[in-house]
């Protein structure tokens, strides 16, 4: 494995371990509560859009393609995460439909109105959307598009993102029916886990 390979994973191990501080606010127990009784279909190549428009999700996608790229590697493109970020506002996350539609409108005018003559953020060249959202990151709309977008790359494909689960290929996590340690290749060489195989049933 190349030393860029393993910088992007170290990073993305950063990003999803910041998930739980960033997302304080909301309410866990109801989210819980409503993921565990929706019984989400696999959305797969098939997903459909229900709460955000084709524009909305177009500029949401560019966005969260930037948080968590393209290179050698699948991002947040290819694992969805726009179709778990409308599934999400719809269901267990719905709490934050209006205000979420508020923050996008508003971060569209902004992007019209810096770049004249562009239809979307989305039709901008990647460095000129990098450029914009450096100038937004500290926005409520850059806030919790982040947080989605890392929810929807780690979160159960069930539920529309990580589609395929590239999202845990790319942290090492393997999905297994049964679970005991170690539970991927970051924790393999750890002393604390070591399987009493005597004890397994």
């Amino acid at each position: 494995m190349n030393s860029d390979a393993v910088s992007r994973r170290s990073l993305l191990q950063a990003l999803a371990a910041t998930i739980g501080a960033a997302a304080l606010t909301l309410d866990w127990a109801a989210i819980a509560l409503a993921t565990h009784g929706s019984h989400a279909p696999q959305l797969g190549d098939e997903a459909k859009l229900s709460f955000l428009s084709t524009a909305e999700a177009a500029d949401i996608e560019a966005v969260a393609a930037q948080i968590i790229p393209t290179d050698d590697t699948p991002g947040a493109r290819e694992a969805g995460v726009v179709y778990f970020i409308d599934r999400a506002l719809t269901t267990f996350l719905r709490q934050l439909a209006s205000g979420y539609r508020a923050q996008v409108a508003e971060f569209q005018a902004v992007c019209r109105e810096q770049h004249p003559g562009i239809a979307s953020f989305a039709s901008l060249t990647s460095a000129q959307q990098i450029d914009h959202l450096r100038a937004v990151d500290h926005t409520p709309f850059f806030d919790t598009t982040r947080l989605l977008t890392l929810l929807g790359m780690f979160s159960l494909p069930a539920y529309g993102g990580n589609r395929g689960g590239v999202g845990w290929k790319l942290i090492g996590f393997e999905d297994r029916h049964f679970f005991q340690p170690p539970f991927g290749y970051y924790d393999r060489g750890y002393p604390g886990f070591v399987v009493d195989r005597a004890k397994l049933p």
